[in-house]
C-alpha cells in the first residue's frame, strides 16, 4: 500500500528506566492522552458504562504531546519527550500479519485461462527471473490453495468410493466380471464430460470434478439396469445374445429417459450466466456431456462386453481318429 505521513513514539529503555519507569507505563500515558483509556465503571441501574479519560481536545496535538506529563514513582513527573523520542515520518497504513510474519498479498484476476498452467507459468518465471532472500517466503493461496486442497481430498475420496461401489456392486450381483463390467461404464463417462469441458473452452476445477463424481453415479446406475436386466432374462432361460437383445430392447427407455431428465434439469444451470454461473456451469456441462456419451456407449458397449464375458465357449472338435484298414 502508499506511504502516508505517520506520527513515531520510540521510546527510549535506558532514559525510561532512570525515572524508574517501563516500557508500559509511558505507553498507558499516550493511550490515555490521545486515545482515552478506561478509568473506571460506573452502574446505572443494570446498565454499566466506562468511564475513560483523557486530554482536552485543545491539548490532543502533536505540538503539545511532547509536553505530556508521565508520573514517576518517585511523586514527580517528567515530560514524555524526556522518555521518548517523537517524528514524523513516512509509513504504511496497516501491516498485515501471518503467522506472526509480516505479509504483503498480491491479487491476480485470470481470463482465458485455467489456474493451474497460469500459476505454473508464474512460479516458472518467478523461479527464473526472481531471487528471493532467505528471510522471505512466496506462498501461492487464495483460490488456487482451495483449489490444490480440494483436489488432493478428491483424490482420495474418489477411489475409496470407487471401491466401496465396487464391493457393493459384487454383494449384489456374487459375480467380479459383472461389477467390474458395470464400472468400466465410468471411464465411457468421464469421456464425454472432458470432450464437453474442451469444446467450451471451460479449464477442470472442483466443481467439474464434483460433476464428473455425479457423472460417475450416474453410469454405475445404467450399468446396473442393464445388467440386471440382462440376467433376469437368462434366469428365464434365454441364451446370452437373446437375453442381451431382448434386454437392451427393454432397457432403452429406462436408460434414455434417466439421462433425458437428468440433463433437462441441468440445462439451465449449463445456460446461466448470472451472479455465481462460474461455480455451477462446470458441474452442470460435464454431467450433460458425460450423460450423452455414457447412454450411447452404455447401449452399444456394454451388451458387445457382456456378450464377450459371459457367452460360453463352444469345445474345440475333438481331433479326428484315423482308421486303419487291414
Amino acid at each position: 500500500r502508499a506511504a502516508r505521513s505517520q506520527l513515531l513514539l520510540e521510546i527510549n529503555r535506558e532514559r525510561a528506566a532512570r525515572y524508574g519507569l517501563n516500557v508500559g507505563d509511558v505507553q498507558d500515558v499516550i493511550e490515555a492522552a490521545l486515545a482515552g483509556k478506561a478509568a473506571t465503571s460506573l452502574w446505572e441501574g443494570e446498565r454499566k458504562f466506562a468511564v475513560a479519560v483523557r486530554l482536552p481536545r485543545d491539548e490532543r496535538t502533536i505540538a503539545n504531546l511532547p509536553r505530556t506529563p508521565i508520573a514517576t514513582p518517585g511523586g514527580g513527573y517528567v515530560p514524555l519527550s524526556a522518555v521518548a523520542d517523537i517524528r514524523e515520518d513516512m509509513g504504511a497504513m496497516n501491516i498485515a500479519r501471518e503467522a506472526g510474519r509480516r505479509t504483503t498479498a498480491i491479487g491476480i484476476f485470470i481470463a482465458g485461462r485455467d489456474m493451474g498452467s497460469v500459476v505454473a507459468d508464474m512460479k516458472a518465471r518467478v523461479a527464473q527471473n526472481v531471487k528471493i532472500p532467505d528471510t522471505y517466503q512466496l506462498n501461492w493461496s487464495g483460490e488456487f490453495e482451495n483449489q490444490e486442497r480440494a483436489m488432493k481430498r478428491l483424490s482420495v475420496v474418489v477411489p475409496i468410493s470407487l471401491l466401496l461401489i465396487f464391493v457393493l456392486l459384487l454383494d449384489a450381483f456374487k459375480s467380479f466380471k459383472a461389477a467390474a463390467l458395470i464400472l468400466v461404464n465410468v471411464p465411457l463417462a468421464l469421456v464425454g464430460g472432458f470432450i464437453a469441458l474442451w469444446l467450451l473452452g471451460i479449464p477442470l476445477s472442483v466443481s467439474a470434478a464434483i460433476g464428473f463424481i455425479a457423472l460417475s453415479g450416474q453410469a454405475v446406475l445404467n450399468g446396473v439396469v442393464m445388467l440386471s436386466g440382462y440376467q433376469q432374462l437368462q434366469a428365464g432361460g434365454m441364451s446370452v445374445v437373446q437375453a442381451v437383445r431382448q434386454g437392451s430392447m427393454q432397457r432403452l427407455r429406462t436408460v434414455l429417459m434417466t439421462a433425458m431428465l437428468a440433463a433437462l434439469g441441468l440445462l439451465p444451470m449449463a445456460l446461466s450466466h448470472e451472479i455465481g454461473a462460474e461455480t455451477q456451469r462446470p458441474l452442470a456441462i460435464v454431467v450433460i456431456g458425460g450423460l450423452f456419451t455414457a447412454t450411447l456407449l452404455t447401449l452399444v458397449v456394454l451388451p458387445a462386453l457382456y456378450v464377450a464375458w459371459f457367452q460360453p465357449r463352444r469345445p474345440s472338435p475333438a481331433p479326428a481318429t484315423p482308421t486303419v484298414v487291414a
